[in-house]
C-alpha cells in the first residue's frame, strides 16, 4: 500500500470559487493534467478534453483550465447514475472518496432546495460533463501533488441578487446557500468605481452562464448554462438554470463620477461562489481560516473567465508542510511524518453522523447491526441506552462515515433494524491517535496487540479481544489469564504506555485493522 499523502492545502477563495478555478490553481501548483485527464476519461470515457492557458487576471498571470465538450448530446443523470459511474471507474480509492463526497454534497444540497430525495436530482446536461470533469479533476490533482489535509479561507459567496430562468433569485443562489452551512463566509464586495460589477468567478457574459467559453462540436451552447446547471424528474427548474438575462444586481449602472457617495458604496457583485466549486471546498477542507504555520513548498493560481480591473478573478493554492509544535527532525515516520512531530491525525477528512432511535429491536441482533453498518463503510458505530417518551427503554444507533458512503449507510440502518427514521448531522472533524498492532507470543498462540501512539510515546496498549478468546480456546486456559499474559508479553516488548515510539512501529493500513478498530 502507497504512504498516505503528505502535504498539505491552502485555498485561498477570498474572490470566489469555481470547480474550475480549483482545477486550474492545482494544475498550476505542479498536478499532471494528462493524468488528470485520464482519471476524467476513466469516468466519461471521451467526453470532454482539459485544456490548459496562460491568463492574466488583473495584471496577475493565472492557469485558465477549459472543459472542451466532445459529444453532441450530452445524458441528463440522476446523482444515482453520477455515484455508480464514480464507484465503478478505474480511479485511485483516494480520487473516488473525494469526489463522492463532493457530489453527494451537491446532491443532498438541490435535494433540499427543490423538496426532493437527493437520488431524484439530475445534473443537467452539460452541467453533469462540466462538474464531473472538475470534481474529478480536482480530487485527482490532489492526489497526484500528495496532498493529504486542506484547509481555506472564508468563501466570498457574493453578493446582489440573480436573474434565472425561473425568477429572480437572492445571492448566494439557494444551492450556495445550503453547502456553506456551518463554513465561514463573505459577501467579497468591493467598494468604488474602479471596480466592475462583478457577475460570477467564471463568467465571460451577464447572464452566468459560467461554461460558455467551453467549445462544443457542432451545437449551439445556448442550452448550456452553468457548471452546475441541475433539475429533477418531470421538472425544469433550478436555481442555477440561467437565461439569456442580465443579473439584476445594478451593474448596468456606471459610476459617473457625479456622485461623492458612490465611489463609498459597496458594488454588488452578483454570484463569486459556484455550487461545484462550494461542494469541492466542504468536501476537502476541514478547517477555515488564513494560512496555517507550514512551510510552503509550491504556489498555484487558477483563473475564472471573467477578467475584473482592480480584482483579481483567481483561487490560490498554497502547498507545503504543516509546521510541527515538536521539532524532532528525522527520517520519514508513519503518514510522511518525521518521528516527534505529529500528534492526532486526520483519520477522515471529514466524516458526517447519521443516528436512529430503536425501541422495539431483539437486542440480540444489535452485534449483527452494527457489523453491518461498518461493513457498508461507517468508520465507527456504537450503541447509547435512552428512555423515549412514556418511559420505554430504547437504544439510538449511531454511525460516523464519509459522506459518500451516508447513503449506503442509512439504507443499512432501514434494512437492518425497526426504524422508519435516520437522522443526519453536519460534518464532523475526526482527529484520532496514530495505530499499529504487533504480534505477542503467550505460551505459543499470537495475540495481536494494538498500540495507540501520537508519533512521540505510546498512549495506549490493549490485546485484541478476539484473539484473547481465540488463544484461551487453543490453551485451555480462561480469557482473563491470557489477557494477563498478553499485556505482560507487550511490556516485556517494551510496548508500554509513556514508553518512547520504537522506530520500526508504523501505522497499519485501515483496510488491514480489525472491524472495530477502523
Amino acid at each position: 500500500m502507497s504512504p498516505a499523502p503528505s502535504r498539505h492545502a491552502w485555498l485561498d477563495v477570498t474572490a470566489g470559487v469555481a470547480g474550475d478555478m480549483l482545477l486550474g490553481a492545482l494544475v498550476d501548483a505542479g498536478a499532471d493534467l494528462a493524468v488528470v485527464q485520464r482519471a476524467v476519461d476513466a469516468v466519461v470515457p471521451g467526453a470532454v478534453r482539459l485544456e490548459r492557458s496562460e491568463v492574466m487576471r488583473a495584471g496577475l498571470r493565472a492557469a485558465k483550465v477549459d472543459v472542451v465538450v466532445l459529444v453532441d448530446d450530452p445524458q441528463h443523470r440522476r446523482w444515482t447514475e453520477v455515484r455508480a459511474m464514480l464507484t465503478g471507474a478505474t480511479l485511485d480509492p483516494l480520487t473516488r472518496t473525494r469526489a463522492l463526497d463532493a457530489f453527494a454534497r451537491l446532491a443532498q444540497a438541490e435535494g433540499r432546495v427543490h423538496g426532493t430525495s437527493p437520488e431524484d436530482v439530475h445534473f443537467h446536461e452539460v452541467g453533469a460533463l462540466d462538474s464531473i470533469a472538475d470534481v474529478v479533476g480536482t480530487c485527482e490533482a490532489l492526489r497526484l501533488l500528495d496532498v493529504g489535509t486542506v484547509s481555506a479561507t472564508a468563501i466570498a459567496v457574493g453578493a446582489g441578487r440573480a436573474r434565472v430562468a425561473h425568477g429572480d433569485v437572492p445571492v448566494p443562489v439557494p444551492a450556495v446557500a445550503e453547502l456553506v452551512l456551518g463554513w465561514p463566509v463573505t459577501a467579497g464586495v468591493p467598494t468604488g468605481p474602479d471596480v466592475g460589477a462583478h457577475q460570477h468567478p467564471d463568467d465571460e457574459r451577464p447572464d452566468h452562464g459560467h461554461r460558455d467559453d467551453h467549445t462544443h462540436r457542432d451545437h449551439s451552447h445556448r442550452d448550456h448554462d452553468g457548471d452546475h446547471d441541475h433539475d429533477h424528474d418531470d421538472q425544469d427548474h433550478d436555481d442555477q438554470d440561467h437565461d439569456d438575462q442580465d443579473h439584476d444586481d445594478g451593474s448596468d449602472r456606471e459610476h459617473d463620477g457625479t456622485d461623492p457617495a458612490a465611489a463609498a458604496r459597496p458594488r454588488q457583485v452578483g454570484e463569486l461562489a459556484t455550487p461545484t466549486g462550494v461542494a469541492l471546498v466542504r468536501a476537502l477542507a476541514t478547517s477555515a481560516g488564513p494560512v496555517p504555520s507550514m512551510t510552503p513548498e509550491a504556489v498555484g493560481v487558477g483563473a475564472g473567465t471573467k477578467d475584473v480591473p482592480g480584482r483579481p478573478n483567481v483561487v490560490r493554492v498554497v502547498l507545503g508542510q504543516l509546521a510541527s509544535p515538536r521539532p524532532a527532525p528525522g527520517p520519514a515516520g508513519p503518514h510522511g511524518d518525521a518521528p516527534g512531530t505529529a500528534g492526532p491525525r486526520d483519520e477522515t477528512p471529514q466524516v458526517v453522523q447519521l443516528e436512529a432511535n430503536v425501541d422495539d429491536l431483539d437486542p440480540r441482533l444489535w452485534p449483527g447491526v452494527l457489523a453491518a453498518v461498518l461493513d457498508a463503510g461507517a468508520v465507527d458505530a456504537w450503541l447509547t441506552p435512552i428512555l423515549m417518551k412514556k418511559g420505554r427503554p430504547a437504544h439510538t444507533v449511531h454511525a460516523l462515515c464519509p459522506a459518500g458512503a451516508a447513503d449506503d449507510v442509512a439504507t443499512t440502518l432501514f434494512a437492518t433494524t425497526s426504524t422508519i427514521g435516520v437522522r443526519q448531522h453536519a460534518p464532523l472533524h475526526r482527529r484520532v491517535l496514530g495505530r499499529t498492532w504487533r504480534a505477542v507470543d503467550v505460551g505459543g498462540a499470537q495475540v495481536r496487540v494494538k498500540v495507540a501512539h501520537d508519533a512521540v510515546v505510546v498512549r495506549q496498549v490493549t490485546p485484541e479481544f478476539d484473539d484473547v478468546v481465540a488463544a484461551a480456546a487453543e490453551l485451555a486456559l480462561p480469557e482473563r489469564i491470557i489477557l494477563d499474559r498478553a499485556r505482560l508479553a507487550a511490556d516485556e516488548a517494551g510496548l508500554r504506555v509513556g514508553s518512547a515510539l520504537q522506530e520500526d512501529i508504523q501505522d497499519a493500513p485501515l483496510d488491514a485493522r480489525p472491524q472495530e478498530d477502523r
